[in-house]
This record gives C-alpha cells, structure tokens and sequence, in this order.
C-alpha cells in the first residue's frame, strides 16, 4: 500500500514529511506517540533517563530512516519496532543492565539501576493498555528485567502490548516459532518472580489508588512526622522487603530489621528527627516525599520518596529512592 489516500492522516502525513525533509512536520507527528514509546523503553529497562535516552534515539533512528516507511504497517508499529530494537542495542552495550544477586543470603536479587517513572509523564489516555497499573508497577518492572533482552521484548509486545505473535517476530526478525517459545519460557519466569500476582496483563486494569492505600499513605506520613516508631512498624508487614537504590546491600526482608537499620544510621535521632512528607505517586504506585530540616535551617529540604506497596491494609515492599537528583519527578526541593 503506497497510495497516500488508502493511509491514515498520520502515516500520510509522515510519508509526506518524509519525502519533502520537513523536519518540523516530522517532529509534530512522531512527539505524539513520544509519552507511550517511553514507558515502552522504560520497561525493557526500567531507568527513566535510559528510556528519555532511547525514546530519542528513535525519534533520531525514525528520520535517518524516514523514506523507508511506505505505510505498509501503521506508524505506530513502526516506531514501536524501532524502539524496540534501540533497546535491545543499548542492552547489548551494557553489562550493567541486569539485576544482581543481593548481598543478604537467600534475598534473591537486585536490580540497582532501577528507577521511579513519573506518573505525569505517563500516557493521557487511561484506556491504553500502556499504562494499565500491574503493567508499571515497580514489581513489574523488575520481574521483567530477570528476563534475557529477546525474551523480555516479546513478552513485552506479546502479552502487554498485545500484539499477534508475527507482528512480534517481524518487529525483532524472528520466526513465529521462536516468538511463541520465547513467550512461554518469559510466562513461566514472570509466574516465578511475581507469585500471586495477577498475570492477565491484558483484561481491565485499575488505575487509581484505593481508600485503603491512601489511608496508610497518610499513616506513613504521620508516624514520620511525630517520629513514631512504634506507629511506623505497625504499618509494615512482618516479612517487608525494603531496598534504598541505587545504593548497593541495603535490601532488608524483615520489618524489624529494616526500622533497626533506620535508627542506626542516625534517622529518627537528634538531627535526623524534623520530618515533612507529601503524598504522590509514581508508577501509578502510592508514594510518600519526605524532607528533613536539619538544626539551624530554616527550611525543610528534599531527601527520599518512599515507593509503597500496600497489601491488606499494610506495607509490604518499600523502594526508597534518593529524590534530590531525579528533576524530572519535579518535586519541589524545599518546604
């Protein structure tokens, strides 16, 4: 199919952009598709300024390759191959894109390049399958960066995207036959990772906080507030996993464990006790901000944000991750 009538408005006018160099034209049509194409990258590699990097790596690759597109697949299968295949090649180039095993004996592993996504910057359209919320969720991602690169980009377009097995294989130059066993070895180490979790990523998903997650958002915040400790550990879970990234060997597996390790080092103690918090969210994910004033500063400054995940009422996992240089959360650096 050639003829620019028998296309949609946007591969005709990509075709047309295409063929007069008009770049400005070209920017208009492709930053429409810029917000899903980079929650795309972002979970083949869970790290918002990698996926920033490749989402504009193929934007650059789309030009350079501009008048090979003639409209026998729709523009957005295009970019989504192109993106795909950047990632593959940026995973290619790095050995420190893979999760590690955790320093503490029998706590599986870590992935320490693993970073918050914005929940402004996700797709508008709440109908998207793109930013259905067991398909962003921190869990998420990190259960799919257990998978090798080819497995995890099938899995990706197979079962969150969607997409039918030879449209994946023709994505990644792959025979059906080697899509459908790579999904199936994909399926079985994502049951492995994410036990009890619900795995039908396809089928109507919730997007918006529970009263209940908001309850114990709030909770949170204010045992931090009134540096209660005692208030603290009755919101977690007895088995709590918790991890401070990208910081190596502070993942804890057990509540108690993990509010010791607060106390000694220094938090909740002279110093370390002046505490304001805000509610967010990240990765459709309840999340809390904290700042710390310290003695002798007027101000409150911005520290962490506690990722939060809410099971029955209490916190199950928490990822903490340093806030002070992620700009693109856009958080306000005091209070």
């Amino acid at each position: 199919m050639t003829d620019a009538r028998q296309l949609g408005d946007d591969e005709a006018a990509f075709i047309a952009a295409a063929r007069s160099n008009d770049a400005a034209q070209f920017g208009l049509i492709t930053e429409r598709y810029r917000r899903e194409l980079q929650v795309h990258c972002y979970r083949m590699l869970a790290n918002y300024e990698d996926a920033q990097d490749m989402t504009q790596e193929t934007f650059l690759r789309a030009w350079n390759k501009r008048e090979s597109f003639k409209g026998h697949a729709a523009l957005r299968t295009w970019l989504y191959r192109i993106a795909t295949n950047a990632c593959l090649d940026f995973l290619e180039k790095r050995n420190d894109r893979t999760p590690v095993p955790a320093e503490l004996p029998g706590a599986g592993s870590e992935v320490r390049y693993l970073q918050p996504y914005p929940d402004r910057m996700l797709p508008e359209d709440p109908q998207e399958s793109v930013v259905a919320r067991e398909t962003i969720e921190l869990a998420f991602i990190v259960a799919v960066q257990h998978l090798p690169s080819r497995q995890r980009a099938v899995f990706i377009l197979r079962d969150v995207l969607g997409w039918p097995a030879s449209k994946a294989a023709k994505a990644l130059e792959l025979t059906v036959a080697s899509v459908t066993s790579a999904l199936q070895r994909a399926r079985v180490t994502m049951r492995e990772q994410l036990p009890g979790r619900r795995l039908d990523w396809r089928s109507p998903a919730t997007h918006e906080l529970s009263d209940d997650e908001r309850g114990v958002v709030k909770s949170y915040m204010d045992a931090h507030e009134r540096n209660d400790l005692n208030g603290l550990m009755a919101l977690l879970r007895d088995d709590l996993r918790f991890a401070m990234l990208p910081e190596p060997g502070t993942l804890i597996v057990t509540a108690k464990d993990a509010v010791d390790g607060w106390v000694s080092g220094g938090l909740f103690q002279r110093g370390y006790d002046d505490w304001r918090c805000i509610a967010t969210t990240v990765n459709r994910m309840p999340a809390a901000v904290l700042y710390l004033r310290t003695p002798d500063d007027p101000e409150y400054r911005l520290l962490n944000i506690a990722v939060l995940h809410i099971v029955d009422g209490k916190i199950a996992e928490l990822t903490g991750f340093d806030a002070t240089d992620k700009p693109w959360l856009s958080l306000p650096a005091t209070l």
